[in-house]
């Protein structure tokens, strides 16, 4: 089944059925904006999300992007994006032979001592096998489908027309630069020897941190569609939250200085906050996975989350104007920054407040999804706005990991939290430690607005 749905021909049949949906929704919306019919959003949502479900490729894991950059796409389809799940029928045992034959040769299953046949996990991009070295070494071994290149492009195809509809229903939030950053972001997952680059430089940047764990990357057992690295035991976060108010408040720390040591000492943020890229080891200590999504930013723009922090801690809305000018904010004025202030007071909420406290809670399903709506509604006000392209992880970072602590209902003094991690920030330290270590790792220095 997924070797049929990986085709050529597969490919085309499920197109077939998105692009009826996205027919439909296009239809939809002309008869909504131009006719003054009504768009029951709702139904057709769910339209979209059972054509997507089929697809088990990348335009799937886009859709679940999607569904959680704030006003990216309308509320009701957010809500029926959500749902989607990553899981993909895995291939079979014969057609994983072919793969692995074509990544490390013919005798590829002379390099392990053992190789399950069975894939322990299948996700949109890949699917990953349990195996053993010689040195007795428990391996994860991530094979990437065939034809992932292709399928991307014809994807990203797929999500600018997705875009482009929602613009044509509402003006208030500009998607090019959304489509901009997702696309090199998924352009990037499909090459694992940066992935494996990346891991390194997680394993480094996080080497003084006891609770959080980096598989080791196995260099001679992996390629640019295959990456084998360490497997690392651990159980779902979800299985804890039912722990003691204790655990889950510690799991809530390990993993803000999982996600926050390398932004603010490096300039770098993991992209994908998705429930299955951490683990929990017995002693509550995390293994951060997949590294294929990861942002790295300029150190400008890492001050400027720390300056915006300040002009909300002190009211001062010159100082925010500027940070959001820093970020790449286009044509600000002090109105504009009173809206995105809305934003940004929900997002610095628990750390502006110097006690123990939850970081907030889910409403109608969706982390931010209330605040993200009367934002919303002030920006189609006040004209509208583009979203830069490096405030999108950066905001999807912050609502995943947020989502998560509300499963946990972790209560924390975030206040403290950010402010011991901040204490010592110097831009000009941080762009010279972050040169240096990504040289090390052959991983570009990044450019602003890029």
């Amino acid at each position: 089944m997924a070797d049929e749905e990986n085709s050529f021909g597969g490919r085309l049949r499920r197109y077939a059925r998105v692009s009826g949906a996205m027919g439909g929704l296009a239809a939809r919306v002309a008869g909504e904006r131009y006719l003054g019919l009504k768009v029951d959003r709702e139904a057709h949502a769910n339209e979209l999300r059972a054509a997507l479900g089929g697809l088990k490729g990348p335009l799937m894991k886009v859709a679940q992007m999607l569904a959680t950059i704030p006003d990216a796409v309308p509320k009701e389809y957010a809500q029926e994006l959500q749902q989607l799940q990553a899981n993909a029928p895995s291939m079979g045992w014969p057609f994983v032979k072919r793969r692995m034959a074509s990544e490390l040769g013919q005798g590829w299953q002379g390099k392990f001592k053992s190789f399950e046949h069975e894939a322990a996990a299948a996700a949109s991009l890949g699917q990953v096998h349990k195996a053993v070295g010689f040195d007795d070494r428990r391996l994860a071994c991530k094979l990437q489908y065939p034809d992932m290149q292709s399928a991307v492009e014809a994807d990203l195809k797929q999500l600018k027309l997705i875009l482009g509809i929602f613009e044509r229903y509402d003006k208030t939030v500009s998607t090019k630069q959304i489509h901009a950053e997702i696309s090199e972001r998924l352009r990037e997952e499909l090459d694992y020897a940066l992935e494996a680059r990346h891991s390194q430089l997680y394993a480094e940047m996080l080497a003084k941190e006891p609770n959080v764990h980096v598989p080791e990357v196995v260099p001679e057992l992996s390629t640019r569609r295959l990456l084998t690295t360490t497997w690392q035991d651990g159980e779902g976060i979800l299985t804890f939250v039912q722990g003691s108010e204790e655990q889950r408040a510690q799991l809530a720390l390990n993993m803000f200085r999982a996600w926050y040591v390398p932004l603010y000492y490096y300039g770098v943020i993991h992209g994908d906050p998705h429930l299955g890229n951490y683990t929990v080891r017995p002693d509550d200590s995390i293994n951060l996975l997949d590294f294929g999504c990861v942002r790295v930013f300029p150190p400008s723009f890492v001050g400027a989350v720390i300056e915006l922090y300040r002009a909300l801690e002190t009211n001062d809305r010159d100082r925010a104007v500027e940070a959001y000018r820093t970020w790449g904010f286009k044509n600000m004025t002090k109105e504009l920054a009173d809206v995105l202030n809305v934003w940004a007071g929900f997002l610095y909420g628990p750390i502006l407040e110097n006690r123990v406290r939850l970081i907030g809670e889910a409403k109608n399903g969706v982390y931010g999804r209330e605040t993200a709506e009367q934002v919303h509604r002030e920006l189609r006000r006040v004209g509208g706005v583009e979203v830069p392209r490096e405030f999108v992880f950066m905001d999807r970072a912050a609502l995943g990991l947020g989502s998560v602590f509300i499963h946990l209902k972790a209560k924390v003094n975030w206040h403290t939290l950010f402010n011991e991690l901040i204490a010592d920030f110097d831009q000009d330290t941080l762009a010279k430690r972050q040169a240096k270590i990504l040289k090390k790792h052959d991983v570009p220095l990044p450019v602003a607005g890029a």
